[in-house]
């Protein structure tokens, strides 16, 4: 029987079988390629102009306000005209530009905190059983039941004085482009976010987790006497990176989606700071006024937001294709 467990978790594992086959498989995926090239020039757009958009002496610094350029259409001249200007003149390119940092920043950091805590639970959860799996099984679904927004709220209220008085005992000086209300604000959405996204996470891991433990190999693994550390780490954590990563790849657009409805709401990134969402919130009158219409303000936001939210559900999609060896490979 000790000679089961090494090729029963040969054969359960697909990255720790062939990375080379995994690689090409990946390489191959239309979703994934096509999915991931779109998302890397957008990160790449927002991150390499970074410079020029926090730069106040930069055309592109996304508080930047020109006298007399309120509203102004889209122009190829000047550069930073291209997306032309909102209601107080700034520059849509840059705050678009800022706004995709700010929002990848926060879906990303969301998804992190969802993906470390709904693991943890679920893994805890679904190996011991018992009355370990009632107690936490029940306060997901206890959490469940409580509405959204409220909780983003409460943890808002909760977390927003105590970051902000971290910010402030780290000496966050006026010479930083983001104040420090703007960093704590920063800090309780994306921490009030990650602190509710993880309860789907916990449940698709304990399922998982409730499968795995069933298998040979690890009957096999508990048969040798192996300590319950290295059952987690050498053979029930690699089989679970498959269904992690393309969570959270899920996750991400996500809270990205969650943060742009908060910021639309005005409850989430306060100005002047941008975010897809609050672009598009503040472009939303002018944008639908029926005399004079400024559709750049809502178009060119939004389509930065559905651009990056249809990238990462195809790779998304193309991920579960590639980790899953039931599901035939989609095409587009």
């Amino acid at each position: 029987m000790t000679a089961l467990a090494p090729e029963i978790t040969h054969q359960m594992s697909p990255m720790a079988e062939a990375p080379d086959r995994l690689w090409r498989r990946a390489v191959g995926n239309s979703r994934i390629l096509i999915g991931g090239a779109i998302l890397l020039v957008v990160f790449l757009a927002c991150l390499v102009s970074l410079p020029w958009t926090t730069s106040k002496s930069s055309p592109l610094f996304y508080d930047q306000q020109q006298t007399g350029a309120s509203q102004l259409p889209p122009a190829a001249h000047p550069f930073n005209r291209l997306f032309g200007t909102d209601v107080l003149g700034h520059s849509l390119l840059g705050r678009c530009l800022m706004g995709g940092v700010i929002s990848l920043s926060i879906g990303i950091a969301a998804a992190a905190i969802s993906v470390a805590l709904g693991v943890s639970v679920g893994l805890l959860a679904g190996y011991r059983g018992g009355w370990v799996d009632s107690l936490l099984m029940r306060s997901v679904d206890v959490l469940y039941g409580l509405p959204y927004i409220l909780l983003v709220i409460l943890f808002t209220i909760a977390l927003k004085d105590p970051l902000t008085s971290l910010v402030n005992h780290l000496h966050w000086g006026t010479s930083h482009w983001v104040s420090a209300p703007m960093a704590a604000n920063l800090m309780v959405l994306f921490l009030a976010i990650g602190l509710v996204s993880w309860l789907t996470m916990a449940r698709v891991v304990r399922g998982q987790v409730l499968s795995l433990r069933a298998q040979p190999f690890i009957e096999a693994c508990k048969a040798t006497g192996l300590k319950e550390w290295r059952i987690f780490t050498r053979h029930l954590l690699p089989n679970l990176v498959g269904p992690v990563i393309v969570y959270a790849t899920l996750t991400v657009p996500s809270a990205i989606l969650q943060e742009s409805f908060l910021s639309f709401l005005g409850i989430g990134i306060q100005p002047p700071l941008p975010t897809w969402g609050s672009l598009a919130s503040d472009g939303l009158n002018p944008a639908l006024n029926p005399i004079h219409s400024r559709w750049w303000l809502l178009l060119i936001p939004c389509t930065f937001l559905a651009v990056t939210l249809l990238s990462l559900n195809f790779m998304g999609d193309g991920l579960r294709d590639l980790f899953d060896p039931k599901r035939e490979a989609a095409k587009i």
